[in-house]
């Protein structure tokens, strides 16, 4: 599929994880629609305060992943696992499940301009960070992560390769976690429809996890299928890990001195995303 090329009246420009905008002169997005990563999001103390959230249904490991069974989680960064899954990924470390990690991009994009950042360095250093952070989960030990060396911010234009590769990774009786379908960040996005349609013809278990969702929508958004959701809670220990593990991710979580931009993920996109909760959306189609 050929690369879509944005509108210019749009003015939107999406690199990896750091989302950039000007002046928006015109709606939709022709990827993301309205669902626009732009200002400061919704504020964490409203999704705490929403009571539908705690309404939710709970999602119990135990019960619903057989422990025998491996779980592949896809981060379409470096990073992605952790801000969604990482209070999944102890729970299911607990749990005894083989987990596999599918870096589906190395995030070389992260940085445009950047001269301590550049995609060659971020090439490796980015997957290096995800090795410290699932160090600092403690669940190294039962990950395997794999590459898929997508190209950053263009995942949406190389869905047909991205379906291929799964052919080879993915076995029969596999649970599989994606990024929200409808998450907002155009590399999200296309990862969850790539995975949640090879999920649905292979009649596997998927479970979407909102990320960048948090910052874009507000409570009762009609634009995130609640009745499918799932909260997972979290201990204060596991939280504190995910915490932690968030700023292993040193390249996104830090200043760029080399441009002056600030950290990609500011201090309330880590707060918005540290609750003692992942929600998660789940649609019984077996």
């Amino acid at each position: 599929m050929a690369a879509i090329e944005l509108d210019k009246n749009i003015q939107l420009i999406f690199k990896d994880n750091n989302v950039k905008s000007t002046t928006l002169l015109r709606y939709p997005h022709p990827i993301v629609g309205d669902r626009i990563i732009e200002g400061s999001g919704t504020s964490p103390d409203t999704w705490q305060n929403w009571m539908g959230l705690r309404k939710l249904p709970q999602l119990n490991i135990q019960t619903s992943f057989n422990s025998h069974q491996r779980v592949c989680i896809f981060a379409p960064h470096p990073d992605d696992e952790i801000l969604g899954c990482g209070g999944l990924l102890q729970q299911l470390a607990d749990n005894g499940n083989p987990i596999v990690l599918i870096h589906v991009t190395n995030g070389t994009q992260s940085h445009p301009d950047s001269k301590i950042y550049s995609p060659e360095q971020l090439n490796t250093l980015r997957p290096k960070e995800s090795v410290e952070a699932l160090k600092t989960l403690d669940v190294s030990h039962q990950v395997t992560t794999l590459a898929l060396d997508l190209t950053d911010g263009d995942v949406f234009a190389q869905q047909a390769l991205f379906r291929q590769k799964l052919v080879t990774i993915l076995q029969p009786n596999d649970i599989l976690v994606t990024t929200f379908a409808r998450d907002g960040h155009p590399d999200h996005e296309a990862t969850g429809r790539v995975v949640t349609s090879f999920a649905k013809q292979n009649r596997l278990p998927c479970y979407q996890v909102l990320i960048w969702a948090w910052h874009w929508a507000t409570p009762d958004d009609s634009r995130i299928p609640w009745q499918y959701a799932v909260r997972m809670d979290l201990t204060p220990e596991h939280l504190q890990k995910k915490i932690d593990a968030i700023h292993c991710f040193k390249s996104q979580t830090t200043e760029d001195v080399s441009t002056g931009n600030s950290p990609i993920l500011t201090k309330q996109t880590i707060t918005r995303i540290s609750q003692p909760w992942e929600v998660y959306i789940y649609e019984p189609y077996l």
